[in-house]
């Protein structure tokens, strides 16, 4: 029976269960997909939008392993990797800027100036493609900016962009959680077009420094944020001229906001500061069908969060 302690985290209200691997070599051999289906699952387990592994590589690098909760891997979340980085810089794994891995890549991380009083927040880089093997319906070295995608549906103007897993993102007047819900459903039937699956998302322009998203994510359906969604609907809007390249971007979800700032050099790269809260630590035991978990500790950041949510209901 594998007991461990656990944190109940969010990035912009993309929550999760934070575990650190490294603590206990016996936890590498946890089948964590397994405890994923049931940890994540928001009747009877603690309720997650994914789970959170922090994890150390055999050449010393500290990093990130996210699962969906239908228990499989995630190459990148950008709500989690900000936790993961605040929870390695406490620890003294990683210095406040530094590197973390996820999906075999690389991503620099620091601390950023807090998103408002008592909310700390935490920057990834982000390069973004603008091609991927994920995407069929396109060829090598082309882009595929703000056009249909016709076997998912003629209606909307996507962008495909690649952000360590894949992202189709679509600029509408108004968002529809419905048709949302109706293309992220379509998708896992077009394996000819999206082989690996992708995160569908939509986006309203709220003025030229402003955008809002919303995001039905691959393994877990809509969420209230996605935080590599976020970046790609922001980057596309940059590439596309709707809001201004090389700003410090706002982008509100259901969750709350973060800030996009997207640079177009040798390479694009979008960098996502958004928040980091810590909710409450608990105690966790699993072995086969075999769960339970109790709080221990909570940890006084969700009230704050939940206060900066009203505020920002009210602008």
């Amino acid at each position: 029976m594998a007991r461990f302690e656990f944190i109940k985290c969010h990035g912009s209200g993309n929550d999760f269960i934070l575990i650190d691997v490294t603590k206990d070599e016996a936890l590498m051999s946890v089948d964590w997909s397994a405890f994923a289906r049931v940890a994540c699952n928001r009747e009877h387990g603690i309720g997650s939008d994914g789970l959170l592994l922090v994890v150390c590589h055999e050449d010393g690098v500290y990093g990130m392993d996210m699962l969906n909760p239908d228990g499989t891997h995630a190459e990148m979340c950008g709500n989690g990797i900000r936790c993961v980085a605040r929870y390695a810089m406490e620890r003294g794994y990683i210095a406040r800027k530094d590197i973390l891995r996820s999906g075999g890549k690389e991503y620099n991380v620091e601390e950023a100036a807090e998103l408002a009083e008592g909310i700390s927040a935490y920057a990834v880089d982000i390069k973004v493609s603008p091609w991927s093997r994920d995407f069929a319906f396109f060829n090598e070295g082309e882009r595929w900016l703000g056009k249909e995608i016709e076997p998912l549906s003629p209606k909307f103007p996507f962008t495909a962009l690649s952000l360590g897993n894949p992202h189709i993102v679509a600029l509408v007047e108004s968002i529809s959680l419905d048709e949302l819900m109706m293309l992220g459903e379509r998708v896992k039937t077009l394996s000819n077009v999206v082989p690996n699956g992708v995160n569908v998302s939509l986006y309203e322009r709220r003025s030229s420094r402003s955008i809002f998203v919303a995001t039905y994510e691959r393994g877990a359906g809509i969420t209230l944020s996605c935080g590599t969604a976020m970046t790609a609907s922001a980057t596309a809007a940059a590439l596309l001229g709707y809001v201004d390249m090389g700003e410090r971007i706002e982008v509100r979800n259901r969750g709350g906001k973060v800030y996009c700032t997207t640079t177009v050099g040798e390479s694009i790269v979008t960098r996502l500061e958004g928040n980091a809260t810590f909710e409450w630590r608990g105690d966790a035991t699993f072995e086969g069908s075999e769960f339970a978990y109790k709080r221990v500790e909570e940890l006084g950041e969700a009230e704050r969060w939940s206060e900066f949510v009203l505020s920002l209901n009210r602008e």
